[in-house]
C-alpha cells in the first residue's frame, strides 16, 4: 500500500509512500464453544477468511491510503476517475492507527452479515518491523468523523468491499 500523511508537513511521510502492511485479525466465538470431536471447529475457517481475504487482497492492497482533504484527490477526480476505486479514503490522516480501528470495524461488519457467532476482539497492523499498531475497543469512539464527508454508515461500517465513499 501507499498513504501520504497530508496533516504532517515538512515531514518525510507528507510525501507519497509504501509500506508493506501485514494485519492479523483474533477472533473470538459468541456462541457454543464445543467442539463437536469431528472437525472441531466452532466456525469453518473458509467461511470466515473468505470474504476478509477477498477484500485485503482485492481492495485494500495497493490501494493509495489518503485523507479526504488531500488535494490528490482533486487530481485523481480530474484526470484519474477510474483510479478512485483504488483510493482508500480515511477521516483524517491515513495512520496505521485510524486504519486499525477502520479494519476492525469492517471485519465485524462482515462477521455480522455473514451471521457467523464471531468477533473480532483484537487487530494488529505492523507497518513496519520496528511500528506495530493494536486496536481492541470501540471503533465508533476512536474514530473521529468531523472532517470525513461520507454518508451515515461509511465504509468501515459496511459489509461490502468499498474502501471510499466517492
Amino acid at each position: 500500500m501507499s498513504h501520504r500523511l497530508f496533516n504532517l508537513k515538512n515531514s518525510k511521510c507528507f510525501v507519497p509512500h509504501g509500506h508493506n502492511e501485514f494485519v492479523k485479525v483474533h477472533l473470538v466465538s459468541n456462541g457454543d464453544d464445543s467442539l463437536d470431536g469431528v472437525s472441531n471447529m466452532t466456525n469453518k475457517f473458509e467461511t470466515l477468511k473468505k470474504t476478509w481475504h477477498n477484500w485485503i487482497d482485492n481492495a485494500v492492497d495497493h490501494s493509495m491510503q489518503m485523507t479526504a482533504a488531500d488535494p490528490l484527490l482533486d487530481y485523481f477526480k480530474a484526470n484519474e476517475p477510474e483510479n478512485l476505486k483504488h483510493l482508500l479514503i480515511t477521516p483524517g490522516d491515513p495512520t496505521t492507527e485510524v486504519l486499525a480501528a477502520c479494519f476492525f470495524s469492517k471485519i465485524n461488519a462482515f462477521l455480522s452479515d455473514e451471521n457467523l457467532e464471531m468477533t473480532c476482539v483484537r487487530l494488529e497492523i505492523e507497518e513496519t518491523p520496528t511500528n506495530t499498531v493494536v486496536f481492541h475497543g470501540d471503533p465508533k469512539k476512536a474514530i473521529s468523523c468531523a472532517q470525513y464527508d461520507g454518508p451515515e454508515v461509511p465504509w468501515w461500517e459496511r459489509p461490502d468491499m468499498s474502501i471510499n465513499d466517492l
